[in-house]
């Protein structure tokens, strides 16, 4: 590593610069291929699924909690896997590390799952130990056969229409690599962020973007003024960005704090 080259400050922000157009075209690459998914047609789920749960016995409706969509990641813990009974796979274990608090899905009205083969029992006690809080399932039936996950990780998007159920979106291998982050999940589902700025078919759910963060144990609060007034998060925009308002490659605005009642 001692001869690896090293610039200049005026070299090394040109350098970055430079790579920054590059990281600008993945960002909208990115953000059009969600739109493309959005797009996908949608598979019809015919069979029923059982699940146990922590409050017992659940259908695959049920583990939608209410939400119009639910995402369901395939998790290795269970007899016969490394770690067992002490923890799940390693590689599973360090996705349900990375996963943010779901209070931020469930506002965008998703549910996360994880679903294994494991007792309840021994899912929540791996659950605790390890600090996970999301809702974890035991398989009962061919789940996971049938949704290709039964050799590996995965993890299937789907969406409701009252009690109909439709496969909308499926990743696994190193695609499984990105989820953890609120955006990265809501990015595989059928309705996407649910931000004016994106590319989504007529008649979608859409807010303004910003509008609807909040801290997660606040979420059913009224909403800070600040990131509720339209006017003033267009003009962060505005300012950070420099050009398109609602350019979602540009500079996030930073809130200050708001003195007026």
């Amino acid at each position: 590593m001692t001869d690896h080259k090293v610039a200049s400050p005026q070299e090394w922000h040109a350098a970055r610069q430079k790579l920054l157009v590059k990281e600008k075209e993945l960002t909208r690459a990115r953000d059009a291929l969600a739109a493309e998914r959005r797009r996908m047609p949608w598979l019809a789920v015919e069979k029923e699924y059982q699940f146990d749960g922590p409050k017992g016995k659940a259908s695959l409706l049920d583990l939608f909690e209410g939400r119009r969509q639910l995402i369901v990641y395939r998790a290795f813990f269970e007899p016969g896997v490394d770690g067992w009974p002490d923890h799940a796979c390693r590689g599973c274990s360090l996705v349900a590390d990375q996963v943010a608090d779901v209070a931020h899905l469930n506002a965008r009205n998703t549910t996360l799952a994880f679903a294994s083969r494991a007792p309840q029992p021994d899912i929540e006690r791996v659950k605790a130990r390890m600090g996970w809080t999301m809702p974890w399932y035991t398989m009962t039936d061919s789940f996971d056969t049938d949704f290709g996950v039964d050799e590996w990780h995965g993890t299937n998007a789907f969406i409701r229409d009252r009690d109909s159920v439709f496969r909308t979106y499926f990743i696994n291998n190193r695609g499984d690599e990105a989820m953890g982050s609120t955006w990265s999940y809501l990015d595989i589902t059928a309705l996407g962020r649910q931000e004016e700025w994106e590319d989504s078919p007529e008649g979608y759910p859409q807010t303004p973007p910003y509008a609807w963060w909040n801290w997660h144990d606040a979420y059913g609060d009224e909403p800070s003024q600040w990131w509720s007034d339209p006017a003033r998060i267009a003009a962060a925009l505005a300012a950070a960005a420099g050009e398109d308002d609602l350019d979602p490659a540009a500079p996030r605005p930073r809130p200050t704090h708001d003195t007026a009642s």
